[in-house]
């Protein structure tokens, strides 16, 4: 069973296009992500004390969401990185570069626009995918013969 963590982008619905697509085939892939709800998010650290300041509320949840976010990412086989145009995904391009360091494959998943400013992230990444249907397709030739 692959372990495939679903990184990026959290306005649109491409994570469950690709867990649709995988689940049509039929494909032994598990997924996990990071908590895709922005106000849940933005909330984690609360339960660790009532701030005033903004820098700090966002450091505590920061915090909390690192947890979960860095456990997947080890315990991933492969991530899919999601590159949205409408925002800047600055948490992707952090998740990108911890996958990189512990030399744990991913493929970036964006729009041809956005080419350049990605070029970094695109070059340590293993594939760069503009739809996910070539993700699933991916996932399809990866998990095949198992």
């Amino acid at each position: 069973m692959w372990q495939v963590y679903l990184s990026g982008e959290i306005h649109t619905d491409w994570r469950e296009q690709i867990i649709r697509g995988a689940e049509k085939l039929n494909l032994p892939v598990q997924f996990s992500s990071a908590v895709t709800h922005h106000d849940a998010s933005d909330a984690a650290g609360d339960v660790l004390g009532k701030e005033t300041d903004q820098f700090w509320r966002d450091h505590k949840s920061a915090k909390v969401n690192a947890i979960l976010i860095k456990t997947q990412i080890e315990q991933c086989d492969l991530a899919i990185i999601r590159f949205g145009g409408k925002y800047k995904q600055w948490n992707a391009a952090f998740d990108a570069g911890y996958c990189a360091a512990l030399g744990t494959p991913y493929i970036t998943l964006h729009d041809e626009d956005i080419i350049h400013p990605l070029k970094e992230v695109d070059g340590s990444g293993m594939a760069w995918a503009q739809s996910t249907d070539q993700v699933v397709e991916i996932l399809h030739y990866l998990t095949k013969d198992q």
